[in-house]
Formats: C-alpha cells, sequence, structure tokens
C-alpha cells in the first residue's frame, strides 16, 4: 500500500488526482490539514510514502515546499504544466523524483507514483534529451574555453605527455630545447590546475584535448 498526499493548484485538479487515485487499490489518500500538511494521526500512519503536486510551474511555491520534502528525503512527483529545463535540473538535484507535464493520462501518472515509492526517477523523453543538450552544451563550452587558454604548442606537449615522453624525447621531437619544455609544462599544469603531470593529462582527456 502506497500512502499519497495530494496537492494541486486548484481544487478541481486535487478531487481529480485523487479520483484517480482511489480507484486503484495500491494506493490510499493521505488527507490534508489546512496547512498543507498531512493531517494529525499516527505518526507512521499520516506520512506520505509519496507526495503528489501538480502545479503550474516549478517556480510555484508549491513546487518549492514539494522540493523542501524532496531534500529531506520524501519521494516527489512534480505534475508541471509548463516545465522547462533549467528548473527540471534544479528539482531533480533537490530530490524529486519524477517531472512530468500534468496533460500526462491516468496510467502514467499511476505508473511515476509507484516508480517514485521504489525510488525510480522518471521523466518524459523530451526532458531528458533537452537536459542532454544542456549538459553537453555546459560541457563542450568548459572545453572550448580550456582549448583557447592552451597554446597550440601546449597542447602538443600535453599530447605528448600522454604518451609517456619525457622532457628530453619531447625536446628532441619538437626540436626545442629542454628547459623550454619545462617552461611549457610548467604552464600547462598551472592552467588546468594539475598537481602533477598525470594529473594534468586526466584532465586533458576529461576535457577532450588528449583522444585515448
Amino acid at each position: 500500500m502506497i500512502r499519497v498526499l495530494v496537492k494541486a493548484s486548484t481544487s478541481i485538479a486535487r478531487a481529480g488526482l485523487e479520483s484517480l487515485l482511489r480507484a486503484h487499490p495500491s494506493f490510499r489518500l493521505v488527507p490534508e490539514s489546512s496547512d498543507g500538511y498531512p493531517a494529525d494521526g499516527p505518526a507512521l500512519e499520516s506520512q506520505p510514502d509519496v507526495l503528489l503536486v501538480e502545479t503550474e510551474t516549478l517556480a510555484d511555491n508549491s513546487a518549492r515546499e514539494a522540493m523542501d520534502f524532496a531534500e529531506a528525503g520524501g519521494p516527489v512527483v512534480l505534475l508541471v504544466r509548463n516545465p522547462a529545463a533549467e528548473p527540471v535540473s534544479e528539482a531533480l538535484r533537490a530530490g524529486v523524483k519524477a517531472v512530468l507535464s500534468s496533460g500526462l493520462r491516468g496510467p502514467q501518472v499511476v505508473a511515476a507514483i509507484e516508480a517514485a515509492a521504489m525510488g525510480l526517477v522518471v521523466l518524459h523523453g523530451a526532458d531528458v534529451e533537452l537536459l542532454l543538450r544542456t549538459s553537453n552544451t555546459v560541457s563542450s563550452e568548459g572545453s572550448e574555453a580550456l582549448i583557447e587558454a592552451l597554446t597550440p604548442r601546449e597542447i602538443e606537449v600535453l599530447r605528448l605527455l600522454a604518451a609517456g615522453l619525457g622532457n628530453k624525447e619531447i625536446a628532441s621531437r619538437l626540436a626545442i630545447s629542454e628547459h623550454t619544455v619545462k617552461f611549457h609544462v610548467s604552464s600547462i599544469m598551472g592552467k588546468l590546475g594539475a598537481a602533477s603531470r598525470t594529473e594534468a593529462v586526466t584532465l586533458g582527456i576529461r576535457h577532450g584535448l588528449i583522444m585515448i
């Protein structure tokens, strides 16, 4: 039995969601008091297993309260009319288990609640794609900034370090002095914030400066 507390932007929306849940024997509604929290009762009996919130946007007070509940460890399913990529990311960081459109059909809402109760995260496919694109853009911008910070020669030296060459071998390969190689290595480590050559290579791989 999954105990669910329903909160909605309108009484009609709330009544519709509660009617949906009453039709499923695996759910039990937790009554809400006037202050928006579970009504008084035995401690375990009055606490919801899942908080289901229907709201206009993730910036609304009800969504913010739901995120607070999620941060405290409570599973939350948010049904939002106009979800946006950045607020969705914020909600997920707060611990919200599902951020979905309030236009979903009943079976999808039921599945989301059941998944949240099991600790699973549920997102609409379009939101997943948007979040991935946003993440890739941020990562790409970070790598481009790093590439601009390192000179072409420094990138060349970094790649030779990754190949396992020492200062003398790098100097011979690039036809420069060993002193110049040391200067480049020091500059690379400083720009990458690396404490060692190995860390510099690791950071170079992470940011796409070195292909392995």
